[in-house]
């Protein structure tokens, strides 16, 4: 069939093999058959089965692994729809798209063994400029083994021919997080520094940056997402005020001190689902600032959030007055940072992130406040053995107030009658004698 289906041989071989064209490209494949008639059937039969693919936006030619991604893209995609899908799923058809296809993508799945992985890991690795670390490793594995999934669901690999993959990469180092000196002059210094930017444009960025840095910091939020997709809507804020006497007790001239005891409740979707997250004063003042900021019909002092953090309000929070997103808030970091000189840990000397927030605000928890494992992983929306496994560094120096045990030492001290049941009894060995005797008698 002229410039539509060609049937022809390899040299040495028996077999048949045909190439047809399909919206303007040619496909190849086998017929598998050496009687040249039934080879033309079945060369047609081909054609016929790739155009109706095309039709029902199919990939033509199933088994290359560039075709096969596709369909286990719109797999995660389709469930992402469904309200069926995981966070991470966004990695996964990321990495799907600019990882692996890019080096797998002309090959027939069922092509790719070992020593092509081999090929895959050393290619990525200069691609990277580094060696990967394991968690890295395991995310990319998850989202190569949603394309070989796939394949075996279409019946294009056996489940006994899937490769095993495994995730030997170095293992990932903890961000370097700022002691309390530190985060005192990492708070300290925003207002200063706000005012010396060059124009209006700058200086709201730069405000903006303050506050959703307080808002890490006093929630221990994953930076990214979490926080810059969290709505208005989803912002909840109490107020539990409390007055109490300053002054040394018994004196007249003691005054009253009002507490108001601010805190919210946000709403936030992130790498382990949605989950309710606390923030404290520091949070519900960052919260206050950007809706004076933003919204100019607000009022003082709590005022602002009355208005704003409605369930009404679908706009985000982290955003300018024009609701535009930061897209440059890492580097904007970086120089604030570095201008401050905390942007490399002395310690450790690796280079501060915003992820160093959060592991910040762990170690305070856990050392500062006592916070009970288990509930820091639930604000934290990870698990009590990532946070073990994180922050086993931790030196017993650092909790010591911790360990003091005052209330136990308390309670131990107190005094009180010894119940009876903990007084001392004959023992076992004079009892025996006592039995013994009795039995002489007798």
């Amino acid at each position: 069939m002229d410039k539509t289906l060609v049937l022809y041989r390899r040299e040495r071989s028996g077999i048949w093999q045909c190439r047809y064209k399909v919206a303007g490209v040619w496909q190849r494949a086998t017929t598998k058959e050496r009687d040249i008639e039934k080879a033309k059937d079945q060369a047609k039969r081909l054609m016929i089965e790739a155009e109706l693919r095309k039709r029902e936006n199919l990939p033509v030619i199933t088994r290359r692994f560039r075709d096969v991604a596709k369909l286990a893209v719109q797999r995660l995609e389709d469930e992402q729809k469904n309200g069926k899908g995981k966070v991470i799923y966004k990695d996964y058809i990321r990495v799907i798209n600019d990882v692996c296809v890019p080096f797998l993508g002309k090959r027939n799945i069922t092509t790719i063994d070992y020593a092509v992985l081999d090929e895959f890991e050393t290619w990525r690795a200069e691609q990277m400029g580094k060696a990967p670390t394991r968690s890295t490793l395991m995310t990319q594995n998850a989202a190569l083994n949603r394309v070989f999934d796939e394949a075996v669901i279409r019946g294009f690999l056996m489940q006994a021919n899937k490769p095993v993959l495994k995730a030997t990469g170095k293992k990932s180092e903890r961000h370097a997080a700022f002691d309390v000196k530190e985060t005192k002059a990492l708070l300290g210094n925003f207002d200063e520094w706000i005012e010396r930017a060059k124009n209006d444009e700058s200086k709201e960025l730069r405000m903006l940056l303050r506050d959703y840095v307080h808002a890490l910091l006093d929630t221990g939020a994953r930076p990214g997402d979490e926080l810059l997709n969290l709505k208005w809507k989803q912002v909840k804020v109490a107020i539990k005020p409390t007055v109490v006497k300053e002054g040394i007790e018994g004196n007249e001239d003691a005054v009253d001190a009002h507490n108001l005891n601010l805190s919210c409740e946000l709403t936030v979707t992130g790498k382990t689902g949605t989950r309710t997250m606390l923030g404290m004063e520091r949070t519900v003042r960052a919260l206050q600032r950007i809706a004076k900021r933003n919204y100019k019909e607000v009022g003082e002092p709590l005022a602002p959030l009355k208005h704003v953090a409605i369930a009404t309000n679908n706009d985000y929070v982290f955003r300018t007055k024009a609701k535009v997103k930061p897209t440059s808030f890492s580097k904007l970091f970086d120089t604030y940072l570095e201008e401050h000189n905390l942007l490399i840990d002395p310690a450790t000397e690796r280079k501060r992130v915003f992820y160093s927030l959060r592991h910040t605000y762990a170690t305070q928890m856990l050392t500062n406040d006592g916070v009970p494992i288990h509930t820091l992983a639930k604000q934290m929306g990870t698990s009590v053995v990532m946070i073990e496994k994180h922050y086993s560094h931790l030196k017993a120096v650092q909790a010591i107030e911790q360990l003091r045990g005052e209330e136990t030492r308390k309670l131990l001290e107190a005094g009180g009658v010894i119940d009876e049941i903990y007084k001392a009894k004959p023992a076992k060995k004079n009892a025996n004698k006592l039995v013994r005797k009795s039995e002489s008698k007798c």
